[in-house]
């Protein structure tokens, strides 16, 4: 991720460095989970008294978030989760297309033979989960496979392109559920098998083709990106 703030890297020595971060992951935890949905209202007060916090690493837990893209912060005003229009998701997920295969390729040659093993039982698992059971698993799926390999900018970037589309594909995923669509499955089971096979050139065809797909379904549904 970016870097922090020049008061950050200070802060430990009173506490409120290391009380922001822990804020901080715990309120990106809770934005990537739902429990606050693109446009809500975040009140300082309310995460003060629920991470046992003072006003000051709640500032800063806001002020990085916004850095990730997570949060927006309006002077004077207070603080939002951020929101997405469906034109900025089709860049995010054009971004995706050609980032997330690179790192893909990466890491093919890193991963241990037992690590793809455990990828087939995720593949397995998501196909009769629940949708935030899905989100949770993929999340998994796809983050595990890019772990391994070092990098400088790739990894973060697509971190935060997970991150700042997590609602959308939450919203996706209902989409694809009620249409009876298992093509997101077949695609884990596609990927699975060229990591299997060493086959960096098809593990990033099938990847690319699955990111695709989830761009052009989100494009079928404008509604998503509707306020409320």
């Amino acid at each position: 991720m970016s870097a922090a703030p020049t008061e950050t890297t200070a802060a430990p020595r009173d506490g409120h460095g290391a009380a922001g971060r822990r804020v901080a992951d715990a309120l990106r935890e809770a934005i990537l989970r739902g429990e606050h949905a693109p446009g809500d209202r975040i009140r300082q007060e309310v995460l003060a008294e629920r991470y046992g916090a003072s006003r000051v690493p709640v500032r800063e837990a806001l002020r990085m978030l916004e850095a990730e893209g997570l949060v927006t912060l309006v002077a004077n005003t207070g603080a939002w989760v951020a929101r997405i229009s469906l034109a900025e998701c089709e860049e995010m997920y054009q971004i995706r297309e050609r980032v997330e295969p690179l790192l893909l390729r990466f890491n093919v040659p890193l991963l241990p033979d037992a690590e793809i093993a455990r990828l087939s039982g995720l593949a397995t698992a998501m196909e009769s989960a629940d949708v935030e059971e899905f989100l949770a698993l993929d999340r998994d799926f796809h983050l595990s496979c890019y772990a391994l390999a070092e990098t400088s900018v790739l990894g973060d970037l697509v971190r935060q392109l997970w991150n700042r589309t997590q609602h959308y594909r939450r919203a996706f995923t209902r989409v694809f559920r009620a249409e009876g669509d298992r093509s997101a499955h077949h695609d884990h089971h596609l990927l699975v098998a060229a990591l299997r096979r060493r086959d960096a050139d098809e593990a990033e065809r099938v990847l690319a083709g699955h990111i695709r797909r989830t761009r052009l379904e989100l494009e079928r549904h404008p509604e998503v990106f509707a306020r409320p």
